[in-house]
């Protein structure tokens, strides 16, 4: 059986792919212990995060898209927030059928408690690195998802 090898960058990158997996299962599992206390979950804080930082409300498949995440569960995980009273719905002047998602006065306080704990674990997370060096693997990040962005597209990768 023949095999195609990858070049030497692309081996480098194989790695880092899986060790991101491995990062971003620790995260998440980090982050569900962070906010349990607080009624949250790493998904429903992302999601609340996603709307503080929106310019504007913004429908649930724009909410998906700013977080690179499928708009059935984004659109699952709003329901939810809803249900708890940390989300509203309000008309969509531009679409009947996709209301804008935002914020409720509830939501933002349990958002702001969810940043308060954030901060000493960041912090914390952070010691020891250089400043320098977290800022060149965000460039490599941001580099790779660009690529990978321009690829949705496209058709399916090779």
């Amino acid at each position: 059986m023949s095999r195609t090898r990858r070049t030497p960058a692309g081996d480098t990158l194989t790695g880092l792919v899986l060790d991101l997996f491995r990062l971003n299962s620790r995260l998440l599992t980090a982050g569900d212990r962070l906010v349990a206390g607080l009624g949250l979950t790493s998904a429903r804080w992302q999601v609340l995060g996603a709307i503080v930082e929106a310019e504007r409300p913004q429908p649930v498949a724009w909410l998906a898209r700013d977080l690179g995440a499928n708009r059935q569960n984004v659109q699952r995980i709003v329901n939810d927030l809803h249900r708890e009273g940390l989300v509203a719905f309000e008309t969509n002047p531009h679409h009947r059928r996709a209301q804008l998602v935002v914020l409720t006065e509830t939501g933002g306080r349990a958002l702001d408690a969810a940043m308060a704990l954030q901060v000493p674990w960041v912090n914390g997370l952070s010691e020891g690195l250089a400043v320098k060096d977290l800022e060149t693997v965000h460039r490599v990040i941001v580099a790779l998802r660009t690529k990978l962005e321009g690829d949705d597209d496209s058709e399916e990768p090779a």
